[in-house]
């Protein structure tokens, strides 16, 4: 069955732009991807533009969830790896439930310096001379 000459088929490789512009990044955000590893590097043509398979689009768009996720680049890799043929449900869950572990240590650490650093507000006059300032003498303090 052949589809109406209105619905035209998807492109069955894609340009570096074309690529960027479907996933949402940018083309030096495809060819960063590229150059760590991310995104396998795709065969060219004569004229040497690259030829993306349409999957990519779905890999790129992966990667950029699990950016905004705030997992690292080598982090995006292992799932990557996670989510083929060699992977299982139960090491990706493995893998988020550890970097929802670290986020939790992170917002912890965070929470205390936002606590500290609001106290120092709290008792400093904004006024007055410099070595009376108790925000300066608490980062000039030693630590011991």
């Amino acid at each position: 069955m052949s589809l109406p000459s209105s619905v035209a088929a998807p492109p069955a490789t894609l340009t570096i732009g074309r690529l960027a512009e479907r996933a949402g990044v940018g083309i030096d955000t495809v060819r960063y991807y590229e150059r760590a590893g991310l995104l396998p590097p795709p065969p060219r043509r004569a004229s040497g533009y690259r030829e993306y398979p349409a999957d990519s689009v779905r890999r790129l768009r992966f990667i950029r969830r699990a950016k905004e996720l705030g997992f690292t680049l080598t982090e995006i890799g292992e799932l990557l790896e996670l989510s083929g043929p060699r992977g299982g449900t139960a090491a990706v869950k493995k893998a988020a439930q550890a970097k929802l572990a670290l986020v939790e240590h992170k917002l912890a650490e965070l929470q205390r310096v936002r606590d500290g650093l609001g106290l120092l507000i709290d008792a400093c006059p904004g006024h007055g001379p410099l070595g009376d300032c108790p925000i300066l003498r608490a980062l000039s303090e030693d630590a011991s």
